[in-house]
C-alpha cells in the first residue's frame, strides 16, 4: 500500500545514492560504487565531483555549513562545523567544497579519550569520510560520517573498529558460503535492528533535579505509592503529549532515512520504546547515533527530557537496547534462517555452531561491550538479563544440535495449531518454541538478540564483538574443513565437536533464578557483576590476540579502550558522589532540619499552655527526625571523606576498585537514610521533586 506522504519525506535530508547518481557523472558515480563494493580507493576526480554535488545539494537543502560526524569513545557522538564560505578576492565571498575537505579533516586528537595513545601536546588527528554510510542534512549543516584516528593511525573511535569487524566478517563467511558451492555471493553484510528505550520527563521538572541534570538518574527518592505494580502502562494507550512527541520523532527520524518502525509504552511509568527495522550493522550505529541525538532534541521542543540512562530511577525498570543481529548476503537471504527443516539445513546449523563458540569462547568481551557505570544498575534486576552471558536457542535446535552430539535420528517437534475460539478467531500454527526474554543472548527466529545493551551505549562495541568472535570461529571451521577429504563428513564432524566443547553456554530456562546463578558457576561461566570485574578481561591475551588476528584492533588499541573504560567508570562515579554529597548537605539536610524546627517550636508553643507534650505525635516525630538527622550528617561525611581519599590513589584500577567497593557502598548508605527522610518530611520543605511527580509528569 503506498503512503505517498511518507515516501516522499523518507531521507528527503539523506544525499542518497540515488540523489549522487542523479548529481554526478557515471563515471564518478562507479568510482564511489567500486570503492564501497570492492574497497578500491576512490579516484580524486570523483571525491571532487561528488564534494560538489554533496554541496549543492545540501545548500539546497538551507545548510551553510558542514561537519566530519564522528563517534569518539566518549559514546556520543562529535562534530565541528565549517561554513562552505570562502575569500573570493574582492571582498565578498564564493562557496567551496572541495574532495580533499570532504574525504579528510583534522581535530583535535588529545581533547578526547585516548587511553594513553595520544599525550596532550600531540593534537593532531585526523578524521576521514566513510563513503559507506549516507551523508545528511540537519540543523543547517551537511553532516558526513567519518572515521576517527591519530597521527599515528591508532583508532580513536568506535566507528572504525566496527568497519574492520565487518570486513573480518565477510572474509570468513564467504569461505564458507565456497564451501557450500555458491560462488554468487559476493559480499556479506552483518545486519542489526536496533530497539531503543528511553524514559519522558518534563522539563521543569528536570531542572529541579540536581542528579538529573548532572547525572542523567535520580540520586535519591524514596520509592512512590505506585510505581508498575499494576503493569498498567505496558502496551498501554499513549497519552496524547507524549503520541505528539512520538509523531514529530517519527518524521524527523524517517527524513534523516532512519527505519523507525515500533513505538510503544514500556513497562516502567513514563517509559517508552522505539524500534528500528534491520540494516546493515554500520548504517544500524549510525542511525542509533542519530536515533538518540533526535529523541533529546525533540523533547525539548515538547517542552520534555528524554533520559536515556540505564536506571533513571531505582525500583522500577531500567532501559536497555536490543541488538538484533544476523548476517544477510548481497542478494538479502539471511543466513541465519533456519527454514522449515533446520535439522536438514547444514550450512544454518554451521553458522549457528559459530555463534554458539564464539559466544563461549568470548562471554567475557561481550560483558565488556556492555560495561558501564549505568549498566551494572541494570543488569542483573528483573528487567534485564543477568551480568552471566548465557545463549538461548529453543528446545527444537537444542535438540537437533544434541541429537547430532550424540548421533542419533533426530525426533522433529511437530508445529501445533492454535485454536482460540470454535471459529470467531482465526487458527494459526504456533511457533516451535516459546521465546525467553530473560536470555541475555537469545536465538529469535532468524536472528540473534542481544539484551545486555545498556539504552545511552553505541550499538558498535557489542556488534565489534559478536563479528570478531563469529569470524573467528568461522576462520577455525573453514581452516578445517578446507583441508579435510571429505567436506559433508568435517561439516557434521564439526558441529558435533563445537557443540559438545560449547553447550554450556546455552540455557533455555530462568535467566533470573538464583538456581542459575549456581548452574553457571558449576559450567565454568563467567558472573562479572560489576563493570570492575569485567574490564580486566580486556588484557587477556585470548581477547588481545582475537582482534589482532583478525586486523581489527592492535594489542595496544586494546589496551587504550580497557583505559578509556576504567577512566570514564571512575570519572562518572566521582561526579554522582559529588552530586550527592552536595544535594545532601544543602537540599536534603537543611530540609529536615528546617521541618524539625517547626515542629519544635509547635511543640513549645504546647507546652507553654500547659499541654503535656511528651507523648504526643508531634514529639515521637521530632525524636524520629532529630535521629535521622543526625545519621545523615554522619553518612554525608562519610562519603565526603571517602571522596578526598579516593584522590591520593593514582593506579586506576585500585582506584575503580575502591569506588566499587567503599564510595558506592557509602553513597547507598547516604540513600538509604534521606529516602527515609523523604517519606517523612512535610512537602513543603522537601525541595525538589518526589519520584510521583517526576514518573507522571507527561501523562496528563
Amino acid at each position: 500500500m503506498k503512503n505517498t506522504t511518507l515516501e516522499k519525506i523518507f531521507a528527503e535530508n539523506v544525499f542518497t545514492d540515488a540523489e549522487m547518481e542523479k548529481r554526478v557523472s557515471k563515471e564518478a558515480y562507479e568510482s564511489y560504487r567500486k570503492t564501497v563494493d570492492e574497497n578500491v580507493p576512490l579516484k580524486r576526480a570523483a571525491a571532487d565531483e561528488i564534494a560538489k554535488a554533496m554541496m549543492a545539494w545540501a545548500m539546497e537543502k538551507g545548510a551553510t555549513h558542514y561537519t566530519h560526524w564522528f563517534q569518539p569513545m566518549t559514546g556520543v557522538t562529535a562534530e565541528k562545523h565549517e561554513s562552505f564560505i570562502e575569500p573570493d578576492g574582492k571582498g565578498g565571498v564564493i562557496t567551496k567544497f572541495s574532495g580533499k575537505m570532504l574525504v579528510k579533516g583534522e581535530p583535535d586528537a588529545s581533547s578526547f579519550p585516548s587511553g594513553g595513545l595520544r599525550s596532550t601536546f600531540e593534537a593532531r588527528g585526523y578524521t576521514a569520510w566513510d563513503p559507506s554510510s549516507k551523508a545528511f542534512v540537519r540543523d543547517g549543516s551537511l553532516y558526513i560520517p567519518t572515521v576517527f584516528c591519530s597521527y599515528g593511525g591508532e583508532s580513536l573511535d568506535k566507528k572504525t573498529p566496527l568497519l574492520k569487524s565487518i570486513e573480518a566478517l565477510n572474509k570468513q563467511v564467504l569461505r564458507i558460503m565456497r564451501i557450500f558451492g555458491d560462488e554468487e555471493t559476493k559480499k556479506i553484510i552483518p545486519t542489526v535492528g536496533a530497539e531503543q528505550e528511553y524514559f519522558l520527563v518534563d522539563k521543569d521538572v528536570y531542572e529541579n533535579r540536581l542528579d538529573l541534570a548532572t547525572c542523567g538518574r535520580t540520586l535519591f527518592g524514596a520509592h512512590p505509592p505506585k510505581g508498575q505494580e499494576l503493569e498498567d502502562h505496558y502496551f498501554g494507550k499513549i497519552k496524547q503529549r507524549v503520541w505528539d512527541y512520538m509523531t514529530d520523532l517519527d518524521e524527523e527520524l524517517w527524513k534523516l532515512g532512519v527505519y523507525a518502525k515500533t513505538k510503544h509504552n514500556e513497562v516502567a511509568p513514563a517509559q517508552h520504546e522505539l524500534a528500528c527495522v534491520y540494516a546493515p550493522s554500520n548504517d544500524a550505529v549510525d542511525h542509533n547515533q542519530i536515533v538518540m541525538s533526535v529523541m533529546k532534541s525533540v523533547a525539548n521542543r515538547h517542552g520534555m527530557v528524554c533520559l536515556l540512562h540505564e536506571k533513571p530511577f531505582d525500583g522500577i525498570n531500567g532501559s536497555g537496547k536490543h541488538n538484533n543481529w544476523s548476517m544477510a548476503t548481497d542478494r538479502g537471504e539471511n543466513l541465519l534462517d533456519p527454514t522449515d527443516h533446520p535439522e536438514n539445513n547444514t550450512r544454518f546449523l554451521l553458522f549457528l555452531a559459530a555463534v554458539i563458540t564464539a559466544a563461549d569462547k568470548y562471554q567475557d568481551l561481550l560483558r565488556i561491550s556492555v560495561a558501564s557505570a549505568g549498566n551494572d544498575h541494570r543488569l542483573g534486576a528483573n528487567e534485564a538479563p543477568p551480568a552471566i552471558v548465557s545463549m538461548f536457542i529453543g528446545e527444537e535446535l537444542e535438540g537437533i544440535l544434541s541429537s547430532l552430539e550424540r548421533g542419533a535420528k533426530y525426533s522433529e517437534i511437530k508445529a501445533e495449531v492454535l485454536k482460540i475460539t470454535s471459529g470467531l478467531i482465526p487458527k494459526f500454527d504456533k511457533d516451535k518454541t516459546d521465546r525467553n526474554r530473560t536470555s541475555p543472548f537469545a536465538f529469535t527466529g532468524n536472528k540473534f538478540e542481544f539484551r545486555m545493551v545498556g539504552s545511552d551505549m553505541s550499538v558498535s562495541a557489542a556488534n565489534v564483538v559478536i563479528n570478531t568472535a563469529v569470524a573467528d570461529a568461522l576462520k577455525d571451521f573453514a581452516d578445517e574443513i578446507e583441508n579435510s577429504s571429505d567436506k559433508n563428513a568435517a561439516i557434521i564432524d564439526i558441529i558435533r565437536k563445537s557443540y559438545a566443547a560449547h553447550k554450556r553456554i546455552v540455557f533455555n530456562g530462568n535467566n533470573y533464578s538464583d538456581e542459575w546463578v549456581k548452574e553457571a558457576e558449576k559450567r565454568g561461566l563467567l558472573n562479572l557483576k560489576t563493570t570492575v570485574d569485567a574490564l580486566p578481561y580486556y588484557l587477556e591475551k585470548k581477547n588481545i590476540d582475537l582482534f589482532v588476528r583478525h586486523g581489527v584492533l592492535t594489542e595496544t588499541e586494546v589496551k587504550s579502550r580497557y583505559e578509556i573504560q576504567l577512566d570514564t567508570y571512575i570519572k562518572i562515579i566521582d561526579v554522582e558522589a559529588k552530586t550527592m554529597a552536595r544535594m545532601a548537605r544543602r537540599e536534603i539536610l537543611p530540609a529536615s532540619i528546617g521541618y524539625s524546627d517547626e515542629l519544635a517550636n509547635g511543640l513549645s508553643a504546647k507546652a507553654a499552655i500547659g499541654i503535656d507534650i511528651e507523648k504526643t505525635a508531634d514529639n515521637r516525630l521530632i525524636a524520629r527526625l532529630m535521629k535521622l538527622n543526625d545519621k545523615l550528617l554522619k553518612a554525608i561525611e562519610k562519603l565526603e571523606k571517602a571522596i578526598t581519599a579516593s584522590a591520593k590513589i593514582k593506579e586506576a584500577l585500585l582506584l575503580a576498585q575502591y569506588h566499587r567497593d567503599v564510595m558506592i557502598p557509602d553513597m547507598d548508605d547516604l540513600r538509604k537514610i534521606a529516602d527515609e527522610l523523604e517519606t517523612i518530611v512535610d512537602k513543603a520543605y522537601w525541595s525538589f521533586p518526589t519520584y510521583t511527580e517526576i514518573l507522571t509528569s507527561v501523562m496528563y
